[in-house]
């Protein structure tokens, strides 16, 4: 593994050489000081949301809505939410309830169309002074990820989470096999140097040379396996963060690197593992996801009795993970946190009381902490859903469906915020001014 690491770096640093990368405005890039982000030399904070589907949008193909997408990104920017967390890759995947189509359908083959659409995407976003944080692989089913890399390097035994002979635990051990499967990492590797050097078809820019885009993400929501049992996995995984980390600074110096993790809940619920995670001098800077309905804290159909200390929970975790990232002396950025409207309608414009109430707090919290100048530079909404909507009775997504917050295997509109989620829109964009506009007190 090891050689095939460093012959890659070779390559990729000969590939850069002569480049204009010299001349660039380096000031223009997303960049870190000490335990904040910059950006044209000033302090650079956010909010934003994720649009993992952006790409899809995107394409000149079946899946595109170039129209649609420009209108979510005007709309996005009218609210002030400016920092995007997009997927670069999504692979085909012998678990049904998965997205079709797919970047890369197998080994070395890839979808034009949809990496077209990832073009316009960030051409648009350029224009509008957003960032991309582009995730390049992923350690749940939903987009192929580490099990489809699993599957074509493997022995040939896979894991279904969807199997009822099988669980959920078993498919998450077998997803952090990929650590250390070397087949399927030289060939991710190989993934990585497609999308890095790309030139972009639209703006005729180099990715590496993109400003638009802040961060390249390992994967997201990475974890060293299930429970404690999975302890197998922690120095593979440890190793392949940094690794990776490595080789992607070694193709592209001009953009931050990160990993996608959760935090503590996703490092086996310890504080040590994502802290030596995260220790790689190739890390750039901390994350964490916050789920309180996900992680068993909140019952929406007992919301009065579970909500107060879901709450406080919540703002436990948020402090736990800054904490963490003030001693690893890098910034922070909570990248996924969201909920249900009330009893998990999934109809556009439903009541929304408890997720407001949930909103109001989590942006207040991050806000006051950002300001007060502690690491924590943004957070980013789970999941923007704009114009989209469901098709289906059963709110089960099928291919050829709109595109939302919710990715193929979620109920569709469960999380995602829709353009007449009025409520929840004024809660937005009144806290994205305030992040937007952050003068830290220290």
């Amino acid at each position: 593994m090891k050689k095939i690491f460093f012959i890659a770096i070779a390559v990729s640093v000969f590939a850069i050489e002569g480049c204009s990368a010299m001349q660039i405005d380096e000031t223009k890039f997303v960049s870190v000081n000490g335990t904040h982000f910059t950006l044209n030399g000033k302090p650079y904070y956010f909010a934003g949301t994720n649009l993992w589907y952006g790409c899809y949008l995107g394409s000149p193909g079946a899946t595109g809505d170039r129209e649609r997408l420009k209108r979510e990104l005007d709309k996005l920017n009218e609210l002030g939410l400016n920092n995007l967390r997009v997927m670069a890759s999504s692979e085909d995947s012998y678990i049904k309830k998965t997205l079709k189509p797919v970047i890369q359908p197998a080994p070395g083959e890839y979808n034009e169309e949809l990496l077209q659409g990832l073009d316009f995407l960030l051409a648009e976003m350029g224009k509008r002074g957003m960032h991309a944080v582009i995730f390049l692989n992923n350690y749940w089913e939903w987009s192929g990820g580490f099990a489809s890399y699993n599957k074509w390097f493997g022995d040939g035994n896979v894991v279904d989470p969807y199997d009822t002979l099988q669980s959920w635990g078993k498919f998450m051990d077998f997803s952090a096999e990929f650590y250390r499967n070397e087949k399927a990492n030289e060939q991710f590797r190989k993934f990585i140097y497609k999308i890095l050097t790309r030139r972009n078809t639209i703006t005729d820019l180099n990715y590496t040379d993109d400003p638009a885009i802040m961060s390249w993400q390992l994967a997201n929501e990475p974890r060293p396996g299930w429970n404690e049992s999975s302890a197998k996995f922690v120095d593979y995984y440890y190793k392949w963060i940094d690794e990776t980390a490595a080789y992607i600074h070694s193709i592209d110096p001009n953009h931050l690197v990160s990993t996608g993790s959760e935090g503590v809940i996703g490092s086996l619920q310890n504080e040590e593992i994502f802290f030596k995670a995260h220790q790689s001098k190739n890390i750039d800077y901390v994350t964490f996801h916050l789920w309180i309905k996900n992680w068993g804290w909140f019952d929406s159909s007992r919301p009065d009795e579970t909500y107060p200390q879901a709450e406080k929970n919540a703002v436990d975790y948020i402090k736990q993970n800054i904490e963490i990232a003030a001693k690893l002396g890098k910034p922070v950025t909570m990248e996924e946190f969201g909920l249900g409207r009330d009893l998990d309608s999934c109809k556009a414009g439903a009541q929304s009381k408890v997720r407001d109430k949930y909103f109001k707090k989590i942006f207040n919290e991050i806000y006051e902490s950002a300001a007060s100048g502690s690491p924590v530079a943004g957070l980013n909404v789970w999941a923007w859903g704009g114009e989209g909507r469901g098709k289906n009775a059963d709110n089960i997504w099928r291919q050829g469906d709109p595109f939302m917050g919710d990715p193929p295997h979620e109920p569709q509109g469960l999380y995602s915020v829709f353009d007449n989620d009025y409520s929840t829109l004024d809660i937005i964009r009144k806290y994205a001014e305030q992040m937007n506009n952050i003068s830290p007190t220290k």
